[in-house]
């Protein structure tokens, strides 16, 4: 990093591991409930990635990861028949050294340093860390937020007693036009310290309120953290869509970070689930 870049240091970790069905990464023309239920096949262990940005203003988290207790506590998931989904979209692996606060520890930071989270949706894989977070400011988008409030929020992958808990600081973010031309086909979004270093953008599809991280600096690569937009930076850049999302909308923000790549040279898409997001990073730090 420049010494007048405001981020000084962006990493990566991961809370665990994850195997999913080969059509949840895509692309499929399967109907979600078809493969849900028939497919009998599973990925290889995919990251459960936690981005780590720190800026000169404090540190930022993008995405929390996933709580050891969703593989060592009975009755964390539903029962019954939603229950059973869980059980057959993804099987998660999470060691004692690979929560949260121990993870930003290899890195030699505390729990406590963190000043802001940012949480591209509230599935329970990128949620795990939140009661370990009184101390800071969640930021989740409006739109996100709301379809906690919609019907069945279990049977789409909201755990609302492992979201809404007391004490922590929602910042519920409602995205504004933004000024910078070099964001378009971007209109909106919200400068997290004002200075254009970390801009969170709308990238609904994969939910309705889906958010994903842009993170700029003099002389690199600009990042752009995009949760579960894609498990796939490749599948992504060939415009090749995911098995989980509302399709038109998925199709129109893959267009859409994809036309981003016009105005941003160089552009490292970050997904959550990326098994090369890592070495994508590296490469961007190193300008390779």
């Amino acid at each position: 990093m420049e010494p007048h870049d405001p981020v000084r240091r962006v990493a990566v970790v991961s809370t665990g591991s994850v195997v999913v069905r080969p059509e949840h990464v895509g692309p499929t023309r399967k109907h979600v409930l078809h493969w849900l239920l028939t497919s009998r096949e599973w990925t290889a262990p995919r990251p459960v990635n936690v981005y780590v940005v720190e800026h000169r203003d404090g540190l930022v988290l993008f995405d929390t990861g996933q709580d050891r207790a969703s593989v060592t506590e009975p009755g964390y998931f539903p029962a019954g028949p939603v229950g059973l989904v869980y059980t057959r979209i993804a099987k998660s692996r999470i060691g004692a050294d690979e929560t949260l606060p121990a993870r930003l520890a290899q890195l030699g930071y505390r729990i406590g340093d963190v000043g802001k989270a940012v949480v591209s949706h509230l599935h329970h894989d990128h949620i795990g860390g939140l009661r370990e977070l009184g101390h800071a400011e969640i930021l989740v988008s409006e739109a996100e937020w709301a379809s906690l409030a919609g019907p069945l929020p279990e049977a789409r992958g909201l755990l609302r007693s492992r979201i809404d808990l007391p004490g922590l600081r929602w910042n519920r973010v409602e995205f504004a036009p933004l000024a910078d031309p070099e964001l378009a086909p971007f209109t909106t979004g919200l400068d997290l310290f004002g200075d254009g270093a970390l801009t969170l953008l709308p990238t609904p599809g994969h939910t309705p309120g889906s958010m994903s991280m842009l993170v700029r600096g003099p002389g690199r690569r600009p990042l752009l953290m995009v949760g579960d937009l894609t498990c796939d930076a490749e599948l992504l850049a060939a415009g090749k869509l995911p098995g989980v999302g509302d399709r038109r909308r998925l199709a129109e923000t893959v267009a859409a970070v994809n036309a981003l790549r016009e105005r941003q040279p160089g552009l490292t898409v970050l997904a959550a689930h990326d098994p090369n997001a890592s070495a994508l990073l590296e490469g961007a730090l190193d300008g390779r």
